[in-house]
């Protein structure tokens, strides 16, 4: 009897454990969720005790502003509304079936990723311009692992391209939450003449379950010397056509 006592023990004791019989159901399900500034998002979170008692689930925030929440017998209902980055941070689901606990964690992210680029120069001259800045205003966070910068040939990067310098800048604003202006600069290599397909500065955020880019194109233009020629020579066309018309109006046979 003993023996049979002490194998029911650990049993008896599990039961007693926070989190054991049972499982919150919550959507998203994600521990780490990104929403845009100015967007509303909503965590649901439900729990349903296995033995007949009333389930008792409650959102509850750890370091930040809660948002609002609905709870009801087995289920709480988080609205998040026109995200402020100031609302980022953990909430936690905690639910109860009588003296049995469960919980889930989610880390809201909240990130500004505006469409705002700005290059120089706004056209490329090739055997003349050799540096290309491109600058996105209003972005956060600014971090080189979650918002990167490259420039394009077409579809694919540059091959080539030296990235001279990264700048963060705090972007002057009333409002509490930080935004930042990022410029990278590059040294292009030789693009020769004429200017090739437009190159475009992209910029891309990568968080948890998201990733989104912005482009500005940087189109190419002749040189002052390649322009003047051209000039030159299409008008050197049209002064040909009209000689040979004129030469073709005099020597025509007349009727």
């Amino acid at each position: 009897m003993e023996q049979g006592l002490a194998l029911l023990l650990p049993l008896f004791l599990g039961l007693l454990q926070p989190g054991h019989g049972g499982r919150l159901e919550v959507e998203p399900p994600e521990p780490e969720v990104a929403v845009a500034v100015g967007e509303s998002r909503q965590f649901a979170c439900r729990l349903a005790c296995a033995d007949g008692q009333v389930a008792s689930v409650q959102w509850r925030g750890l370091d930040t502003s809660l948002g609002s929440v609905k709870s009801g017998t087995g289920s709480s209902v988080l609205w998040v509304h026109n995200a402020s980055l100031s609302a980022a941070g953990t909430r936690m689901c905690v639910g109860y079936c009588g003296k049995r606990s469960f919980h889930h964690t989610v880390n809201l992210l909240v990130f500004a990723f505006p469409d705002q680029l700005t290059v120089s120069p706004e056209s490329l001259v090739p055997g003349r311009d050799r540096e290309v800045a491109c600058t996105a205003h209003n972005v956060s966070p600014a971090r080189p692992d979650v918002f990167s910068m490259s420039l394009l040939l077409g579809d694919q990067e540059l091959e080539g391209v030296q990235t001279l310098d990264r700048d963060v800048m705090e972007e002057p604003q009333e409002d509490e939450d930080p935004l930042f202006q990022v410029t990278e600069r590059w040294l292009l290599p030789p693009l020769g003449i004429p200017a090739p397909p437009t190159l475009h500065c992209q910029v891309t955020m990568s968080l948890p379950g998201l990733n989104r880019s912005h482009r500005q194109s940087i189109p190419g233009s002749l040189p002052a010397s390649a322009a003047l020629w051209t000039g030159s020579l299409v008008l050197g066309l049209l002064l040909l056509v009209f000689l040979i018309y004129r030469l073709w109006k005099r020597c025509r046979p007349t009727s």
